[in-house]
């Protein structure tokens, strides 16, 4: 009976230590605003978003030698693409009509998935490039951020597409590099 009472009591007090090291962690994820940061950067103009897919980031780069970063999660493999593109479009809360190239691996989805919708993997804002078929955009799937996950589309945290959405303007120029 003593036994069963100390081993009780032993596990009551691990259980809150535990308890009270993972509120306190230092090891927790970071959160979306806690992942952004000013960093230093140089080789662009201000006003310039540069994604880097092999680290998982974009910059925006805010001039005198530095710039934001905030994780991002980029193509997989076979889906990742480099070049030169600009904002051409700006949208909140947008539907998402599933490409070709997704509708042939998952013909399960529907044609549109209205914006706002939990099953919307565009979440709270986007903004189109360019050519049309890619887009920088937030995510109904978080735990994605960091990773080689999509068809080329580069996804933040709502909280990050939200701030880098208010920052940007049409036409801002966008860099990827591998």
């Amino acid at each position: 009976m003593r036994n069963t009472i100390r081993a009780g009591l032993l596990f009551g007090i691990a259980h809150a230590l535990a308890t009270v090291l993972l509120v306190f962690s230092p090891l927790q994820p970071a959160t979306p605003a806690a992942a952004r940061e000013i960093v230093a950067a140089a080789g662009y103009s201000p006003g310039t978003i540069v994604i880097r897919t092999s680290e998982r980031r974009l910059y925006y780069y805010l001039g005198d030698g530095k710039a934001l970063r905030y994780p991002v999660g980029v193509g997989r493999a076979g889906k990742q693409w480099s070049g030169t593109s600009f904002i051409s479009g700006k949208y909140r809360n947008p539907d998402w009509a599933p490409p070709a190239d997704i509708r042939r691996d998952k013909p399960y989805l529907p044609a549109v998935i209205p914006g706002g919708s939990p099953h919307n993997p565009m979440g709270v804002a986007a903004l189109t490039l360019a050519d049309g078929e890619y887009a920088i955009h937030g995510t109904n799937q978080p735990a994605s951020i960091g990773g080689f996950v999509s068809y080329g589309c580069i996804r933040m945290y709502n909280q990050d597409i939200t701030d880098l959405f208010d920052r940007v303007e049409y036409m801002t120029p966008v860099v990827v590099t591998r």
